[in-house]
């Protein structure tokens, strides 16, 4: 028995409509499931002058550099907002134009929650090791370090700002012969810059933030638990500037802790923590990101011209934000090094091993959903 032509098309119709009612509730699925940045805040622009006392300025968001950008990028970065609310403004009038161009040599962007405890003893050595290598060759090196409070409940923000009068006061013993200018000037090459959050964004976001408004040819970011020894930070730069493309200054080295998969800093673990880890690993590599073996240590290095089409065009906020910097840096063109560094457990983690996994597990594939359907995306302009 044969069925009617009415009847045929009827059924067609059918399944066209159901297949078009899943298409769109699975498009919806994805979106509603996506992370989405909010924009910052006007007070989350700002920062604590330490050196002049003189409350909260404006922070110089990270400028457009044509030398590492084309034009039409530079042009479109400098007058647009991208809509993942990563936006570079312009300089205002009250911005002074010096600070908003006055580059250093090194920038070292610190995300800290809730760090009152750990935050001391990071910045004493990381300090400690930056104005050594500042009192060895003040004509050629300076730094800054940009502490972003991740919208703390306790006091990060009144000792980050300890710390930096502390360290200011401190008089460093500069080579014979010295300019007197260069002298006098010292503290202008070490500053310390607090950024504090109204609300909470999370670590990408804080790590985001911070490097949007960083003035370095070269910025780090580098977890507040100090676990990575910081001296490393020479083994990032001399694999950066040997990987750096020749025509944009572009590159990325990261830290690894690959070699110490079976050291007694990773044996000695929880077994959930290990399992946990080793379950991450897989699902990357089987989402795609192959050539990493450690995608998570806190301790990433970036050029500037890296950092602006990067940090630019970044949606995820959360723990997770670490893989969505190197999808963008590989769709950018732009090469990535992984350099072993020192590493160790520091008690007082933030993180909750099991609602931030989960959190971490539907991002990870939410963000490799995003980008292989298209719904994110990125200038051409910013490809290589």
């Amino acid at each position: 028995m044969s069925l009617a032509p009415t009847t045929i098309v009827g059924a067609a119709q059918m399944a066209a409509a159901l297949a078009v009612a899943a298409v769109s509730a699975a498009v919806a699925f994805v979106l509603a499931l996506s992370p989405t940045p909010r924009k910052p805040l006007p007070s989350e622009r700002q920062f604590r002058n330490v050196l002049a006392d003189t409350g909260h300025l404006p922070f110089p968001l990270l400028s457009v550099d044509t030398a590492s950008m084309t034009t039409a990028t530079a042009a479109t970065a400098a007058t647009t907002a991208p809509s993942n609310g990563n936006a570079l403004r312009q300089r205002t009038s009250a911005e002074p134009e010096a600070s908003a161009r006055q580059h250093v040599s090194l920038s070292v962007v610190v995300p800290a929650y809730c760090e009152e405890a750990r935050l001391p003893i990071m910045l004493e050595e990381t300090l400690g090791y930056l104005d050594a290598r500042l009192a060895a060759n003040p004509a050629t090196f300076s730094y800054e370090v940009i502490i972003v409070d991740d919208g703390s409940k306790d006091s990060t923000t009144q000792v980050a700002l300890s710390c930096a009068k502390s360290h200011l006061a401190k008089k460093l013993a500069l080579p014979k012969g010295t300019a007197a200018s260069a002298t006098a000037n010292i503290n202008a090459l070490r500053e310390i810059r607090v950024m504090t959050f109204e609300r909470n964004r999370g670590k990408g976001g804080a790590v985001a933030q911070g490097i949007l408004a960083s003035r370095g040819d070269l910025v780090l970011f580098a977890d507040a638990d100090g676990a990575t020894r910081f001296s490393d930070v020479e083994g990032l730069e001399r694999e950066i500037r040997a990987i750096a493309t020749p025509k944009r200054n572009l590159g990325v080295a990261i830290g690894s802790r690959a070699h110490m998969v079976n050291t007694e800093a990773v044996v000695k673990r929880s077994f959930i923590r290990n399992f946990l880890m080793r379950g991450f690993h897989m699902l990357v590599y089987l989402l795609g990101i192959r050539s990493i073996r450690d995608t998570q240590c806190g301790f990433k290095m970036f050029t500037r011209g890296a950092a602006a089409r990067i940090f630019t065009n970044m949606h995820v906020e959360g723990w997770i934000f670490d893989i969505e910097v190197l999808i963008l840096a590989s769709k950018c063109g732009i090469p990535i090094a992984e350099v072993p560094v020192t590493w160790h457990e520091v008690d007082g983690t933030k993180m909750s091993l099991l609602r931030d996994s989960i959190q971490m597990l539907v991002q990870l594939v939410m963000i490799r959903l995003n980008y292989l359907l298209g719904f994110w995306s990125i200038p051409k302009d910013c490809r290589q």
